[in-house]
């Protein structure tokens, strides 16, 4: 089973965005690109390379800023309560844009007022992996083992409402199985669970599984 985890580029909501004689000077000072999940995955290595490419073709410095916590709620509050002037963009995966605002009883931002779309500027496909003590070596041997043993098998993710949380919920609903979630601050400590075996499984996003199993510390199963 396999997902796609989509990153979005987003600007906080300014009027001198849509005004010419602003857009010519844009823009006017440093420019702040807020990463809602920690040092370490996909999102902040991303971040990093395409702050250096935009502060190369605006000529102003871009500074990644990452601010983890509550699914990154945390910081796309950051971003929707910084000052309106154009000065900060946020990276945001889909989830933090379609799905929070529907699984939390509230979240501190509105995704139609307080950003506005720039580009969609990356696609991850997750892969199931298990830590390899767990008797699988593929899904249908996974969900045979879950059904023997339900609740001990746990599965991470970088946070409640992110793709890998999603992934997991639906293995789980359409296998019929009974596995427990257990949400990280990020997926490099989410992926670093199952390498260390304290969860046993997860949906994670290739750039961040495929080097644990290239190295034997994970076993990917589809």
């Amino acid at each position: 089973m396999r997902g796609i985890t989509l990153v979005t580029l987003c600007l906080l909501q300014c009027s001198a965005i849509v005004d010419a004689s602003a857009a010519e000077a844009y823009p006017a000072k440093a420019l702040r690109l807020i990463v809602p999940f920690p040092p370490g995955g996909p999102a902040d290595a991303l971040a990093r390379l395409m702050g250096d490419k935009l502060s190369v073709s605006l000529g102003k410095p871009v500074v990644v800023d990452n601010r983890p916590g509550a699914g990154g709620n945390i910081g796309m509050e950051l971003g929707a309560k910084s000052a309106p002037d154009g000065a900060t963009l946020v990276l945001a995966p889909a989830g933090n844009l379609t799905v929070n605002p529907s699984l939390y009883r509230s979240v501190p931002y509105d995704v139609a007022r307080n950003f506005a779309p720039v580009t969609v500027i990356a696609s991850v496909p997750n892969v199931l992996v298990v830590h390899p003590s767990v008797p699988a070596k593929s899904v249908a041997e996974l969900i045979q083992y879950a059904k023997a043993h339900p609740g001990t098998l746990n599965y991470s993710s970088p946070g409640n409402g992110s793709g890998a949380h999603l992934a997991g919920e639906l293995f789980k609903s359409t296998a019929g199985i009974d596995i427990v979630h257990v949400p990280f601050n990020g997926i490099a400590p989410a992926v670093g669970a199952v390498v260390g075996g304290q969860v046993q499984m997860m949906f994670a996003g290739t750039p961040s599984a495929l080097p644990q199993v290239k190295a034997g510390r994970l076993v990917a199963l589809g």
